[in-house]
């Protein structure tokens, strides 16, 4: 991924797994307690720009794990 796409990407992917994570570790933790969308958005807005961050940071050895794995799979070299 090329120019600016390379940050926006990471942004909203981060942005929906960090959705989702938080809200079925709040679940795990809590169960369903009368505030519950309130403590699981809390945790969302705080992991999300931590999230963020990890996919900046592990989105070049990804790439390079899965061209080396379908590399592999596909028996040529990486």
């Amino acid at each position: 991924m090329q120019g600016k796409a390379r940050f926006i990407f990471p942004f909203f992917q981060a942005g929906i797994m960090a959705f989702l994570m938080t809200g079925f570790v709040t679940w795990l933790n809590l169960g369903l307690p009368s505030d519950f969308v309130l403590r699981w958005m809390l945790a969302f807005v705080k992991a999300w720009p931590l999230a963020y961050l990890a996919a900046l940071v592990a989105a070049p050895f990804a790439q390079r794990a899965t061209r080396f794995v379908v590399a592999k799979l596909e028996g040529s070299k990486p």
